[in-house]
């Protein structure tokens, strides 16, 4: 289904009609940007630029509002909906892109003004879920590519739940799924766009919490911000200047989309990269040792993903690192740890975590403080410092390899767009860059904590120790009288 359109200059007509009011500002096409706010005179401080009613605020408790008046959408809502405010928000969407489609003629859905706000929003995102799959290549060695791939999948798999679970709605099915002749009313891209345009345009808001709010979602990002949103006592989401900036007839107005939030994340959610950004950071997978014969424990017990964060601060120069699951891989039976299934009060059986004798199945994710009971801590984290710094060795390598497109399996290098490979080049720059600093950081740590004196003790005793078992095996052979 091709999404429907109106162009930008209807809005303040569709916002004069909904209850929006921006007096002192107006959407404008902004260069390199798409649409953004401008100031439409010199602006003063604490007078709102932007009002936006409540009842305009897309939630998930809008959503629930909006099922009790369309009884059709309950149904809907029912049968694939309360799994998450995001999904359900989606699925809102969705059937807003089937009622605002020319092509819609079913008699169920009831318009409302998202009916045709979702007509003013942008038909594709620079997000990387809606880039080709040559154009997905170009993140082969980045900190995006198993993130992407993880989430196109996941993408994948839930717009199929929500249409098979949909699939026994009459009233629903000849609707949103496609017709014989290929025009269909949804597709898995629809589902996509729809994601990324929540990804890239929800807010969180003070009282409402996250939140897709009209024409406030035309505000580009800025490091240096020069306006925020929050609400009101009416309940109504406004824009308002930041107390120490200065807004001149005519310049764009802008607000934070975060302040710390690394590359990665900024072109996976809202499709660009902020190079002002003073805080580099990333974060990647960690799997555990192949010959371990806890890992499946290891794994269980952890719950979360394994994963190794890494950061750099420009402004400061402090490097840092963090990794939980790197701590519980590095130790083992003989330093203290065990797994035990023991019984409950239910009678249930549960997997529970012991170090040194002592339960810790709620601390699973502290072993780097409970390695302090341990005889030689720093030999543990040595373990640690070594296992951290040859995943980013392992990534710095990966990333160099694809540095060069002739490297990628790309089809037609001329059909890619530039913005994705510019976004793509940048991102590769600032992860390649991040992680030589921390690995170099990384290989400081190791050399001190091989001349810590409890380690260097450590180390002599199991030379020692492996030099009389040498001696002990070769005192046992039988001797060669020929």
């Amino acid at each position: 289904m091709a999404q429907p359109g109106l162009p930008i200059e209807a809005l303040p007509a569709w916002a004069l009609l909904n209850g929006i009011t921006f007096p002192h500002v107006k959407v404008a096409n902004i260069e390199g940007k798409g649409f953004g706010v401008v100031s439409d005179g010199d602006l003063k401080p604490d007078v709102p630029l932007m009002a936006v009613p409540n009842s305009l605020v897309l939630n998930v408790q809008a959503v629930d509002e909006y099922a009790k008046e369309d009884k059709n959408f309950k149904q809907l809502l029912d049968a694939v909906g309360h799994h998450s405010a995001r999904r359900d928000i989606l699925l809102f969407l969705l059937v807003q892109l089937v009622l605002a489609s020319k092509a819609h003629q079913a008699p169920v859905g009831v318009s409302n003004p998202w009916t045709e706000y979702i007509k003013f929003l942008p038909k594709t995102v620079l997000v990387p879920t809606l880039w080709t799959e040559d154009e997905r290549l170009l993140l082969r060695g980045t900190s995006l590519e198993s993130a992407v791939n993880a989430k196109m999948t996941a993408l994948t798999a839930e717009f199929d739940a929500v249409r098979e679970a949909a699939s026994s709605l009459p009233s629903w099915n000849d609707v949103l799924w496609p017709y014989e002749d290929g025009n269909s009313s949804a597709s898995l891209r629809s589902w996509i766009l729809l994601d990324a345009l929540y990804r890239s345009r929800v807010l969180e808001l003070p009282k409402s919490g996250e939140s897709m709010v009209p024409c406030i979602d035309m505000i580009n990002h800025s490091t240096s911000a020069s306006a925020y949103y929050d609400e009101n006592t009416k309940d109504e989401v406004i824009l308002l200047p930041r107390p120490d900036s200065k807004i001149s007839s005519g310049e764009e107005v802008t607000i934070s989309y975060g302040d710390a939030k690394p590359a990665a994340e900024m072109l996976f959610s809202y499709g660009f990269i902020d190079p002002e950004s003073t805080v580099e950071s990333l974060v990647l997978p960690l799997e555990p040792f192949e010959d371990d014969p806890l890992a499946k424990a290891k794994l269980f017990a952890f719950k979360d993903m394994p994963k190794v964060h890494v950061a750099h601060d420009k402004g400061s120069s402090a490097v840092s690192w963090n990794s939980p699951f790197a701590y519980l891989m590095c130790v083992n039976e003989e330093d203290g740890l065990d797994f035990r299934v023991l019984q409950d009060s239910e009678g249930g059986r549960q997997l529970r975590v012991f170090w040194r004798e002592e339960d810790v199945t709620d601390r699973i994710g502290d072993f780097e403080s409970l390695i302090q009971s341990h005889e030689v801590p720093t030999l543990i984290k040595l373990r640690v410092v070594t296992v951290v710094q040859e995943r980013l060795q392992q990534q710095l390598e990966r990333a160099q390899s694809f540095a060069d497109l002739s490297a990628l399996p790309i089809g037609d290098v001329d059909l890619l767009r530039d913005e994705c490979r510019q976004a793509a080049s940048l991102l590769r720059s600032i992860e390649t860059g991040l992680l030589e600093v921390v690995i170099e950081d990384l290989e400081k740590e190791r050399r001190m904590l091989l001349a810590d004196e409890n380690v260097v003790a450590y180390l002599g005793s199991m030379e020692t120790a492996e030099s009389d078992l040498v001696g002990e095996e070769a005192s046992n052979e039988p001797e060669d009288f020929s």
